[in-house]
């Protein structure tokens, strides 16, 4: 063999090996992403027909200047059979890719990019009729009534008192089939793990260990012995979606939107769900015996997985209505989630504290990683798009900076 040739090998051979040593040595490394959750207020069907909705262009502008990597969109709504305007010709849970699609794959402003990302849906209990008393005014509502023509604003008109009675009826209030339903988007490095999703939307609250049940006021349940047969602890749905890294690494986001602890009587049955839907946060990562999915797999989150929490949890660990402090009863104080960083943002709005993420002075948007996952930065977004006047939802985006460590050596 001549000696170029047997050099040509030897080079290829070294290279060869270097790579088998780089490789691995990339995928060793931790990885950054930028997470954010943000309520973007009641975005429905109707709203993502065409690609020139005020509104949403604006929400859409928000999230191209934040820029993240991953984000939970509460409040986008599920569309589904028996929903209004749903194309029976199309599959379920597509609203979230129309959105970004539509919107976040156009530039918004002349100085912003693109943002391209896939999106996942899952269903939800807002609007789904329960065939039950719920509210116990003594009539059973199954239909909605037709929706109100929205604000010139784009923003959602004030409820009806009809739409109001029949989303009281409903296993989740919403005033029609899938209202406020979520969405999860990634960027293109990132991949969906869609086959190890797991969704809690159909769990019993009654499955909880000392759930705080609602009770008339003789002490009596709120609701029947068949009813809390079916009666489900989450208001929209609670999802474990898995997303795999560069690094190899899995990242659980931990999803939901509590109800909000108002808007009921002196049974809180929306303040005793709120507190017990944030428990159930917990006891997915505390693995608890009572946990079963959709699918009928039982148990909860690995022990060694890393995870973060995200969504619209409704609940202020300062102030606000929240039945027995649930986010620093469960969250704050849990050895598997890291300190607490209270992002913040730079932008003072009067009334408003720098921590607040609501509109109506509450903290109740929240990332919150596991405690193996680094914090290099984090805020809340209240800059105004380009030519708005004002936030485009009543909620503003939270985001986080964070590391995640590749999967350790087995």
């Amino acid at each position: 063999m001549p000696a170029a040739s047997r050099f040509q090998r030897l080079t290829a051979s070294c290279l060869a090996a270097l790579l088998l040593l780089l490789v691995p040595a990339a995928r060793a490394q931790p990885v950054t992403l930028r997470v954010a959750t943000f309520n973007i207020e009641d975005v429905r069907s109707e709203d993502l027909r065409h690609a020139d909705h005020q509104r949403l262009r604006s929400l859409a502008e928000v999230i191209q200047r934040i820029r993240p990597n991953i984000i939970l969109l509460n409040e986008i709504a599920y569309d589904m059979p028996g929903a209004p305007g749903f194309d029976e010709s199309q599959p379920t849970g597509q609203n979230a890719q129309r959105f970004a699609d539509l919107y976040l794959a156009v530039p918004q402003a002349a100085d912003v990019q693109p943002l391209r990302m896939k999106a996942w849906m899952p269903p939800v209990n807002t609007g789904i009729p329960s065939g039950f008393d719920l509210d116990k005014n003594g009539r059973v509502v199954t239909a909605f009534p037709p929706l109100s023509l929205p604000n010139p604003d784009g923003t959602p008109a004030p409820q009806s008192n009809e739409a109001r009675e029949f989303g009281n009826d409903c296993w989740g209030f919403g005033t029609f089939p899938g209202q406020y339903g979520m969405a999860i988007l990634v960027d293109d490095r990132l991949a969906i793990s869609h086959d190890a999703i797991r969704t809690f939307q159909r769990l019993p609250w009654s499955y909880v260990g000392g759930a705080f049940l609602p009770t008339k006021a003789d002490g009596s349940s709120w609701y029947t012995e068949e009813e809390l047969r079916y009666f489900r602890l989450a208001s929209k749905t609670f999802a474990d979606i898995p997303v795999a890294l560069p690094n190899g690494a899995t990242l659980h986001l931990l999803c939901s939107h509590p109800t909000p602890p108002a808007f009921d009587g002196p049974e809180m049955r929306n303040q005793k769900r709120n507190h017990d839907e944030i428990r159930l946060i917990a006891d997915y990562i505390d693995n608890a015996s009572y946990l079963v999915d959709d699918k009928e797999t039982e148990g909860g989150l690995p022990f060694n997985a890393s995870f973060v929490i995200l969504g619209d949890l409704n609940a202020d660990p300062l102030k606000g209505n929240s039945f027995k402090d649930p986010v620093n009863r469960y969250l704050f104080t849990s050895p598997r989630i890291a300190k607490d960083v209270a992002p913040r943002s730079d932008i003072a709005i009067p009334g408003l504290e720098p921590t607040d993420t609501a509109a109506f002075k509450l903290r109740v948007d929240y990332v919150l990683p596991s405690a193996d996952i680094g914090i290099r930065a984090s805020g809340v977004w209240r800059a105004l798009p380009a030519n708005a006047r004002t936030f485009p939802s009543d909620h503003f985006p939270v985001w986080v900076d964070l590391t995640i460590p590749p999967p350790a050596k087995p």
